[in-house]
């Protein structure tokens, strides 16, 4: 019994101790959600309402954008991680402890304008060579649907860079993404409609309940008050008006 109770004593304090550490937030580079400012900090949508959040859950929190197939595998080895914005989609589903949604997307395939890339359906898209980066969620749904040429590369600058330079047929991208590439002026347009998720925090699932909690009912009440559109309406992206609901 004595064992027993030190064991039990022993397991309270390490969650505890899980408890109380600072949490790693990892992202990638993807304006306007999350990017790098020639100073060093860090910006965007996604960026602002993670960082309120963590301040109003009053969890301690560092942040840095990196590729994201090692932001995901990092929030998915590591105890105390969280990536973000990861696509809450079935194949994750049971791989992290989610707080959601930080946006909600519909995802578009993307060709370059004036291209004679003209696919009438998915099916038809599947002709084509598409491009997107490595381990992010577009990558999962091009294989579950039976995409077969896919070029993957490190990051979405690099794909778009393919795309533009007609190195790739394709790129599934969402719409905030492509009307804000459209708007900077590049040459692409919508080919077919791809899909639709909600995007958020993907933390390991060592994550304490007890945070997870903490930082869902954080972003609830950024949602309720308004905070959350605000910030979207910044970035020039679509506010998702959740606190209708």
């Amino acid at each position: 019994m004595k064992a027993m109770i030190a064991l039990i004593s022993v397991l309270g304090a390490a969650t505890s101790a899980l408890a109380q550490s600072t949490v790693t937030l990892s992202t990638e580079s993807y304006p306007p959600f999350a990017y790098r400012n020639a100073d060093g900090t860090y910006h965007g949508s996604s960026v602002e309402q993670v960082e309120m959040l963590m301040h109003k859950a009053d969890i301690p929190f560092t942040m840095e954008i990196m590729p994201w197939a090692r932001a995901i595998t990092l929030a998915e080895m590591q105890p105390m991680h969280c990536v973000f914005s990861a696509a809450r989609i079935p194949e994750r589903e049971n791989r992290f402890k989610w707080v959601t949604p930080i946006s909600i997307n519909r995802y578009v395939l993307v060709r370059l304008a004036g291209s004679s890339v003209k696919p009438g359906t998915i099916e038809e898209a599947k002709r084509y060579t598409i491009g997107t980066h490595r381990a992010d969620f577009t990558e999962t749904l091009l294989r579950e649907q039976n995409f077969l040429s896919i070029d993957l590369s490190a990051a979405f600058g690099i794909t778009l860079n393919k795309l533009l330079e007609r190195r790739i047929d394709m790129v599934p991208m969402s719409e905030n993404i492509y009307e804000k590439l459209k708007s900077e002026g590049k040459p692409i347009e919508i080919a077919l409609p791809f899909s639709e998720n909600h995007l958020g925090l993907a933390c390991n699932k060592q994550m304490p309940d007890d945070l997870i909690s903490r930082m869902q009912e954080a972003l609830d009440a950024l949602i309720r008050d308004k905070s959350q559109d605000d910030i979207l309406t910044r970035y020039g992206l679509k506010p998702l008006r959740l606190w209708e609901k």
